[in-house]
């Protein structure tokens, strides 16, 4: 059966497939099908479920990077083929989609479908918290779940949240603000108000989280590598029935006094092969907000490992 994909436009066609079409038949290569070109539209004679994910993502990245190389869509396609199983899952909200971008995104999209409890550790830009607050608002709009609880660990730096001015919201917003950033791609600001004075999303200090048994809810902890050993434990057994738990957190940005007490760093190790929980590792190879960001990532990872003793 023929599949066939049409690119927004003709300057994204061009940056995609090159002058003169002199990316084609790399693209033929990696596919190992002959593709047909129509105005905006490619071709294939026979689709094999990468074809349509493989130009998506393409033409994402060429809207940021411009005319993309051999080596970059070869990088699109090793993340589009790699772990590939005939099944792309998607995550809906509204009229917006999110699709993996990645096979590390693909995994971590899985996951949140499949498992009770899923860990996404990595730096900036791998869109760990992006796609689960993607997935938080998705099950709770479909009816799937009753609300939403966001958390984030509010002692960083030696700043204790009782010194900061205002009330809880007003203490809490300048740590939630990335998790709002998110939740106002999807839905706009006056949504999210009424959804917080319904108690669809609710908002709390981690501290504020013991003794609590949360049922049938999506409960995100973001920036986990500063919760303490005791308050990821703390947190995970908060879990009632029907509810899931997502963790996010970056284990080279720990701001807690000893970086080897961090209760992500902890939970990815003991936790590691238990049923029902995933663990998805992103790298600065999943990056995906800019090529200077993923830059940028990998130098910082390259000094820490230079200084690594024995490294």
């Amino acid at each position: 059966m023929i599949e066939s994909y049409a690119f927004s436009s003709q300057e994204l066609a061009e940056k995609i497939l090159g002058v003169n079409d002199r990316n084609l038949s790399y693209i033929e290569l990696l596919l190992g099908m002959e593709l047909s070109i129509k105005g905006n539209v490619v071709s294939i004679a026979e689709g094999n479920g990468v074809f349509s994910p493989l130009f998506r993502l393409l033409e994402k990245e060429a809207k940021v990077k411009g005319s993309l190389s051999e080596a970059e869509i070869f990088m699109a396609y090793e993340d589009i083929a790699q772990n590939y199983n005939g099944e792309e899952k998607t995550i809906a909200v509204q009229q917006k989609t999110v699709w993996p971008k990645s096979s590390k995104q693909r995994s971590y999209i899985n996951a949140l479908y499949d498992s009770e409890v899923v860990f996404a550790t990595g730096p900036a830009g791998t869109g760990k918290t992006f796609i689960a607050i993607a997935y938080a608002l998705s099950e709770v709009m479909k009816g799937s779940k009753k609300k939403i609880v966001l958390t984030r660990p509010v002692v960083e730096a030696g700043e204790s949240l009782g010194f900061l001015p205002g009330d809880l919201m007003a203490k809490l917003s300048p740590y939630l603000r990335p998790l709002y950033d998110a939740m106002e791609f999807f839905l706009p600001l006056a949504q999210i108000r009424r959804m917080e004075d319904s108690g669809v999303i609710e908002i709390s200090p981690l501290a504020y989280m013991r003794g609590r048994s949360i049922r049938e809810s999506i409960i995100i902890l973001d920036e986990a590598q500063n919760a303490t050993i005791a308050q990821m434990k703390m947190f995970l057994t908060r879990l009632g029935e029907g509810s899931k738990a997502i963790v996010t957190g970056d284990p080279t940005q720990i701001d807690l006094p000893f970086k080897d007490k961090s209760g992500l760093i902890d939970a990815v190790k003991k936790l590691s092969g238990i049923k029902g929980l995933s663990i998805v590792e992103f790298t600065s190879r999943d990056t995906q907000r800019s090529r200077i960001v993923r830059e940028i990532v990998k130098a910082y990872e390259k000094e820490e490992a230079d200084e690594k003793p024995g490294v």
